[in-house]
């Protein structure tokens, strides 16, 4: 018996040399990082945004306008006045130029810019959010290949056990020492397993190719993750306070900023209902072609002041006040409920994964006790005091005992990624745990 697992050992160790294609965790983030269009285009919003933000600025900036006026008539439309005009006109042109600075325009340019500003600051967290949410499904997807090698080494070792069992069973049955159905039951659980390594490895290379495609990679059917469930630590170490990690934490930067951009945006609103200055000039030269009797320049000072006293006082401008406030409050609640849900999401992730940990040390009891167990039965079959069914149910025992234990340890990655994201280490390089 000693030989036949110490044969099942050497057996998957050099499956696993076989395989030279391989990938780690930090390598398939950082490809997943370079390759996603969702941060290719946060990227391209952080530039908008600061497109916007010149945009903004420009608006402090004099305007300047231009504008040409031509007139030709086919009949002269001014006759002939003896002593004062001799040919008469039949053209006219005015060719002219003006520049307006706003003085005061109730701080909407200031406001303006600090909105744009804003919007920069939320562009590049929602920037920062994508990464993280990249970084999340990238760790996700990766851990389920993990699973799927770690399913497919605990079918191949079952195999080796069934094979054994097999080919004593086709000994005894040559030696007339069982009966046929003996050897029927065996066959039966290998088509089964042959059944099961066919829809794992179907479900490995879908999952390859969805993970090569997610991380821009070309397809490899022999590509293999690197890391394995071994030994993991007490997850104690990985703990953030609710508060600290709140700070961390993206959303609650954008409900933050959100509750800053509503207020600058009644600052925004207000303004259309201030007073405004604004001084320029204005130049123009106005003629007559061919004549030369009318030729003149003239500059012009240009000087304006609005009020707008209804709008604010009892127009539509005082209810949009109201309605700038209102949201305003509307925004503040948001906030309050925002940062309650964020604080017990952190909350419940951190229990999951408390939880995850605690599931993987029950699984290692589960698979240590069904070890033991068909050792026993085997044990017991060699010396006629077990049947077949026993040794069969017993490595089916087994069977799924290694299949539960490698479902443990990957619930157990996956939380543990969840609670990273939620409180904004997901990015940060892989914590030996």
């Amino acid at each position: 018996m000693k030989l036949l697992f110490l044969n099942i050992f050497l057996a998957l160790a050099i499956i696993s040399q076989a395989q030279v294609h391989t990938i780690g965790l930090e390598e398939s983030k950082d490809s997943a990082l370079n390759y996603s269009y969702a941060i290719k285009n946060s990227l391209l919003s952080i530039q908008s945004a600061e497109a916007g933000k010149k945009g903004a600025e420009a608006s402090q900036l004099p305007s300047l306008s231009g504008n040409v006026l031509g007139m030709y008539g086919f009949k002269k439309f001014v006759d002939p006045i003896p002593l004062f005009l001799e040919k008469g006109i039949n053209n006219f042109y005015y060719a002219g130029a003006t520049a307006i600075e706003p003085v005061f325009v109730g701080g909407k340019i200031r406001t303006g810019i600090a909105l744009s500003n804003l919007q920069i600051e939320v562009e590049k967290t929602k920037s920062k959010l994508s990464k993280d949410s990249v970084a999340l499904i990238t760790e996700q997807k990766y851990w389920q290949i993990v699973t799927l090698q770690e399913q497919q080494k605990t079918l191949k070792a079952n195999e080796l056990l069934l094979d054994a069992v097999l080919k004593q069973q086709k000994d005894l049955l040559a030696s007339g020492l069982i009966a046929r159905n003996d050897l029927l039951k065996v066959k039966v659980k290998k088509s089964q397993l042959i059944l099961d390594q066919s829809k794992l490895s179907n479900g490995h290379k879908l999952a390859l190719f969805d993970f090569s495609l997610y991380l821009g990679i070309d397809f490899d059917s022999l590509l293999i993750a690197k890391d394995t469930f071994g030994v993991v630590n007490r997850p104690e170490s990985e703990f953030i306070n609710p508060e600290n990690a709140l700070m961390q934490n993206n959303n609650y930067d954008l409900l933050k900023k959100s509750m800053d951009a509503q207020q600058l945006q009644t600052k925004y609103t207000k303004a259309d209902y201030l007073p405004s200055v604004a001084v320029g000039v204005s130049a123009g030269q106005f003629g007559v072609i061919g004549n030369g009797q009318i030729s003149k320049f003239v500059p012009v000072g240009i000087g304006s002041v609005s009020i707008p006293i209804s709008a604010l006082l009892w127009g539509n401008g005082k209810q949009k006040m109201i309605q700038q406030h209102i949201q305003e409050n509307i925004v503040k609640n948001n906030f309050e409920d925002g940062i309650r849900q964020i604080k017990t999401g952190i909350l419940k992730s951190w229990y999951d994964v408390q939880d995850a940990y605690e599931q993987i040390n029950l699984a290692n009891e589960s698979y240590t006790s069904a070890l033991e167990n068909m050792k026993v039965n085997q044990d017991n079959y060699a010396s006629g005091l077990a049947g077949i069914t026993e040794v069969l149910d017993a490595q089916a025992a087994f069977q799924q005992s290694s299949s539960d234990r490698v479902s443990a340890f990957a619930n157990y990655r996956e939380k543990l990624a969840e609670y990273k994201y939620m409180v904004g280490m997901i990015s940060k390089s892989q914590n030996a745990n």
